[in-house]
């Protein structure tokens, strides 16, 4: 019976040495942590409002044109209206082209943005892998983004203090 129990307990040991070991990261709650992070987004939110308001002016200036030609269109001769005409359409697809040059998928925001925040997160990123070498772990999850789902994650397993803090951060202070 010893021998058994011995055994069971030697198998449960020795199974036990070879799990792997997870933990999760928030990286908002990291991310909100670090001043450059805050002041980078400070930057995209001025930047964007400036574009937006050149936008918007380009559309109202296109709309002050369009009801001007309204107003005059009747004392145009036909060669007149069709010239006002081509400027308003000329005017409207140089402010959808700008509107799109800044704001596209590919445009000058996305590129700021990933200018600004790309080397934040490589910082964030080798701060995390620094953590998983010193504490042996296999696998990480980022509970914070959508791709990855975690129904039940127990406190202890967090280490995003520990990030903070190895980013030379003051975990527990989020900068608004």
């Amino acid at each position: 019976m010893k021998k058994y129990i011995l055994i069971c307990f030697l198998l449960f040991t020795g199974v036990g040495a070879f799990a792997q070991k997870f933990a999760y990261v928030d990286t908002e709650y990291i991310l909100k942590h670090m001043p450059e992070y805050k002041s980078s987004l400070n930057q995209l939110t001025i930047l964007s409002e400036q574009w937006q308001q050149q936008v918007d002016n380009n559309f109202v200036e296109i709309d002050k044109m369009y009801k001007t030609y309204q107003a005059d269109q009747v004392l145009l001769t036909e060669d007149m209206r069709k010239r006002r005409e081509n400027e308003i359409i000329e005017k409207e697809k140089a402010a959808k082209d700008f509107q799109r040059r800044i704001f596209g998928p590919d445009g000058e925001l996305f590129q700021n943005r990933t200018k600004l925040i790309s080397p934040i997160q490589d910082k964030v990123t080798k701060a995390i892998g620094e953590i998983a070498k010193v504490k042996l772990l296999d696998f990480i999850f980022d509970k914070s983004s959508e791709a990855t789902m975690m129904i039940y994650a127990s406190s202890n397993y967090d280490i995003s203090n520990d990030v903070i803090t190895r980013l030379g951060y003051k975990p527990g202070t989020i900068i608004k």
